[in-house]
């Protein structure tokens, strides 16, 4: 009975409506009509740039954000008179200065890419390789281990590939050092190979080593598939010069005269010229 009552009141109210109300309930319908479409298309266009952004995209954001993190960091210590580079290197350590000076002395030294000669470029091609190489310390400190007469794993549980000086050296009761064993031995001339060894393939390498070689080989004939040198003056057809000065001075030439003499070396090419 009280929902009956409720809709003939609400009914009565909506029929003594003036024209002027309805139409501005109409227009408020469509107002919001509006604003829920206009939201609606923002939310898809949000949505749809999201899914189309690439890493290359989110790299660049994330480098304009930090260069206007940066920007800010500046504004601030320029308004309270402090120098921004100096509060800057507070935050590197010794450590990390040296790293960094390294890397730099590296990249100048191999800043240059011309070819000087097959030792030179072999050179290159080593130090590169050498980037590549990762050494397997759990298998250094196993050898270094055996060579120490030291229990497995007190190398890799020390952190450190150097033993104390209590694990270096063993003495007797009696004040003598202690002899190695005979595998000790063998482990430390095997360890500590130089010219005199008579020891010489007897290294197994394990599959994991085996897979990482034939991976870099790989790897190297796909990039030199792939490698394509760029030429100077590449986009300038045709090799008319012997030298710079000659390449200038021809392009010269060729700015002046090119419209009149195209004709005749294009006959000369086709082999038509008279």
């Amino acid at each position: 009975m009280t929902s009956d009552s409720d809709e003939e009141k609400t009914t009565a109210g909506e029929g003594t409506m003036t024209i002027d109300e309805r139409k501005a309930k109409l227009e408020q319908l469509r107002a919001k009509m509006r604003s829920t479409t206009k939201a609606n298309r923002a939310a898809l266009i949000e949505e749809s740039s999201k899914a189309k952004m690439t890493a290359r995209d989110a790299a660049r954001l994330e480098r304009q954000r930090k260069l206007a993190e940066v920007l800010r960091m500046q504004t601030e210590a320029e308004d309270r008179g402090e120098d921004v580079e100096r509060q800057k290197n507070w935050e590197w350590t010794i450590e990390d200065n040296d790293n960094w000076e390294k890397k730099k002395a590296r990249k100048a030294r191999r800043a240059d890419y011309e070819f000087h000669d097959d030792v030179h470029a072999a050179r290159r091609r080593y130090k590169k390789d050498l980037d590549l190489i990762k050494p397997d310390l759990v298998a250094y400190n196993r050898q270094k281990e055996a060579v120490l007469g030291l229990a497995p794993g007190s190398l890799s549980k020390s952190g450190s590939s150097t033993p104390s000086s209590s694990a270096l050296t063993t003495f007797d009761p009696s004040g003598g050092q202690v002899v190695p064993s005979p595998e000790q031995r063998m482990a430390a001339e095997s360890f500590y190979r130089d010219a005199n060894t008579l020891l010489y393939a007897d290294n197994k390498p394990t599959e994991d080593a085996i897979d990482r070689v034939v991976g870099k080989i790989n790897r190297d004939i796909d990039k030199k598939g792939k490698f394509s040198r760029k030429r100077l003056n590449e986009d300038e057809g045709d090799i008319t010069y012997i030298n710079e000065r000659n390449r200038v001075f021809n392009k010269k030439i060729a700015r002046y005269y090119d419209k009149y003499t195209s004709e005749i070396r294009a006959s000369f090419e086709r082999g038509t010229a008279l």
